[in-house]
């Protein structure tokens, strides 16, 4: 009779949270490090590699289901109408730059960069992290 093989160890590397996050942890032979990274690529089936939606931001809390990307393209051909705002939730913010043409095209300029920089939220203050 043959000897049982010994249990094969993980090597150290980058893992998926063992947590749950939306990063990764380093794990080093023999335990979690504090070590914490960016989130992995998720592989599709047809080898076309594609980043996971993020349900929570790096503090844990929940992003919105709206996505950036719409929120961009919106603000950036209709922003002076507040069509943006409307998309995400804020009507009262949405009517106040539909009457006032985008806060005179300064106020859907500065939404533009808020937007594509990842610090837009939507009605509920969750941010709109996901394109």
């Amino acid at each position: 009779m043959s000897e049982p093989t010994a249990p094969r160890e993980i090597p150290p590397g980058w893992y998926p949270d063992p947590a749950g996050l939306p990063s990764t942890r380093y794990w080093d032979g023999a335990d979690w490090t504090d070590q914490i990274g960016p989130a992995l690529p998720v592989q599709a089936p047809g080898g076309i590699t594609d980043r996971a939606r993020v349900a929570v931001d790096e503090l844990g809390r929940p992003v919105s289901p709206r996505s950036r990307l719409a929120a961009a393209l919106l603000c950036g051909v209709v922003g002076v109408l507040g069509v943006h705002r409307f998309y995400t939730g804020k009507v009262g913010t949405g009517v106040v730059m539909l009457l006032t043409g985008g806060g005179a095209g300064i106020w859907w300029l500065i939404d533009f960069v808020v937007i594509c920089t990842g610090s837009f939220r939507d009605k509920e203050e969750r941010r709109l992290l996901n394109w």
